[in-house]
């Protein structure tokens, strides 16, 4: 079966896990319901521009989209970013909402701060090391345990203290989402 027959099928499948209807659909993601209807059924070829806004909506990649051929090894080959003298390893794959990130500063490489700002809020988790961060006009050091949050609005910069790297985690959300951890209390009886 060639690779974009069974797209229809896949599609169909994710839209019935996600207990959701073609019109909600079409409402997600701009594309018609006689549309939608016709690339599930396999009566429409998938294009690209079909493709990319229902990766988006069901939080896949292309790749898991159109069922790219497994190669047989089952690990998960994340590909680390070396940029501004952080290699930052992307622990989350689906595109929007909150991504993951493991990131790592050796001790020389950041020494002038250069503070940045986007949108978005941040959320960090320091593992090894000591990392240094600049926000707004505080400047404060973070020990292995030791979280932050903060609005990625305000002027910022990472650094490592010390001569070992630094190696923490990150939750960034783009859209400003802010990372919320719940906890259920046990009951007890009595």
């Amino acid at each position: 079966m060639d690779t974009l027959d069974a797209v229809g099928p896949r599609l169909r499948s994710l839209r019935k896990q996600n207990q959701t209807t073609l019109a909600d659909l079409s409402s997600t993601t701009g594309i018609s319901v006689s549309t939608l209807s016709r690339l599930e059924s396999g009566s429409r070829r998938p294009t690209l521009e079909l493709l990319l806004p229902l990766a988006r909506a069901y939080g896949v990649t292309l790749d898991d989209l159109v069922g790219a051929p497994p190669t047989g090894d089952p690990r998960i080959h994340m590909r680390p970013v070396t940029r501004n003298g952080m290699t930052m390893v992307p622990l989350t794959r689906r595109a929007g909402g909150i991504q993951a990130y493991k990131l790592v500063i050796a001790p020389e490489s950041r020494t002038t701060p250069d503070l940045k700002t986007h949108d978005g809020y941040e959320w960090v988790y320091v593992l090894n090391g000591r990392l240094r961060v600049l926000l707004g006009d505080q400047d404060f050091v973070l020990s292995p345990g030791e979280a932050a949050e903060f609005d990625t609005r305000v002027p910022h910069w990472f650094g490592a203290i010390g001569d070992e790297p630094v190696e923490f985690l990150s939750l960034f959300g783009r859209q400003g989402e802010r990372a919320h951890l719940r906890a259920r209390t046990k009951a007890t009886d009595g």
